[in-house]
This record gives structure tokens, C-alpha cells and sequence, in this order.
């Protein structure tokens, strides 16, 4: 693929919704994305880039983004740069295909929109299992353990004190169910 072939596949897929701001650099600009394109200095390589979220958004998920590079992200990686965590896809701009073009711009939209949600639900399972963990090498049930949890909630300890009745509630339930969910997968 050549620059002009790039240029030319990428307004067909998506019209006036480019603009090449110069050369080797184009953006894509949607209601749902900003889309980067970006050609090596020498025109050899091509990068999409799409930005995530703040850097200090994603700090606490960093362990759980690079496992996913090595694991399920395929050929879009996450990558930090310049207090920003994006999604990357680079290959070689002349072995590049329009369905290669093509698939690496929709697993770096699909990649951009989970965003930090698997990161986040990821830690939360594991912070829960430890909770699980430590209850059982106390000895307690998971009766006991949901109730130690209403009682912090009840206390304050937990969420807000200014939380109405409906959402303590509603908090305790899913407490509930995940703890019951993962009750029986977890050793003590």
C-alpha cells in the first residue's frame, strides 16, 4: 500500500470525516472517536492510534494491560505516551492490505471502547477474591462476611454516608452476588 493508496481507501471508508493534516498524518474525526493515522518519517510504516484515557486513569490497571498485550489484544496493543494510554496498531505500510487496514481499525475502535472496563473488573475480582480469601482463613461463612460488609456500610466505612437506604441496597446486593459467585472458587 502507498501513501495515496492509504489517503484514498481511508476517505472511501469514512468521507468527510478525514482530514490528512499533512503529508504523513490523518485524522479521523467522528461523533464516538478520534482516529489517528501516522506514517514513518520515510513512509515504511504505518501507526493507528486512539486515545483511552489519562495515564493516571490507567495506572492502577498497568499489570492487567500488559498481560492483555500478551494475551488478547492480538495485533492492537495498549501503550503509554505522553501521559496518555492509547491504542496502537503498527505494521508495514507496503505489506499493509485494505482488510488488514480494515481489521486493525476495527479491533482499535473495539479496543478504545472497552477502555479501562475490563482493566477495572478484572482488579475487582481479584481485590474480591482476596476478601474471600481472608474471610475463610478467619473461619468465616459467607454469611458471616456479608454481614461484616452491612455492618461497614451501616457504619460508613464502606460507600457514603450520604447514600439513600435504595442505594446501600443496591450496593449489598451485588456485594451478594459476587460474593456468591466466587465464594466456592476461592481457597482459603
Amino acid at each position: 500500500m502507498t501513501p495515496s493508496d492509504l489517503a484514498n481507501l481511508l476517505r472511501e471508508r469514512f468521507g468527510n470525516s478525514v482530514a490528512q493534516k499533512s503529508p504523513d498524518v490523518w485524522q479521523i474525526e467522528t461523533q464516538g472517536f478520534r482516529l489517528l493515522i501516522v506514517l514513518s518519517s520515510d513512509f515504511s510504516w504505518l501507526r493507528l492510534l486512539l486515545a483511552i484515557a489519562p495515564a493516571s486513569q490507567a495506572a492502577p490497571y498497568l499489570e492487567f494491560l500488559m498481560e492483555a498485550n500478551f494475551d488478547r489484544t492480538q495485533e492492537v496493543r495498549y501503550a503509554l505516551n505522553q501521559g496518555v494510554l492509547w491504542a496502537v496498531f503498527q505494521h508495514n505500510l507496503t505489506s499493509l492490505t485494505a482488510d488488514d487496514l480494515d481489521s486493525a481499525i476495527l479491533r482499535t475502535l473495539s479496543l478504545a471502547k472497552t477502555g479501562l472496563n475490563d482493566s477495572f473488573n478484572h482488579l475487582t475480582e481479584q481485590r474480591l477474591r482476596q476478601i474471600i480469601q481472608a474471610a475463610k482463613q478467619q473461619g468465616l461463612t459467607l454469611k458471616a462476611t456479608l454481614q461484616n460488609l452491612t455492618r461497614l456500610y451501616e457504619e460508613g466505612m464502606l460507600g457514603d454516608l450520604e447514600q439513600s437506604s435504595d442505594e446501600k441496597n443496591q450496593f449489598l446486593a451485588a456485594w451478594e452476588y459476587q460474593l456468591q459467585r466466587l465464594w466456592p472458587e476461592v481457597e482459603a
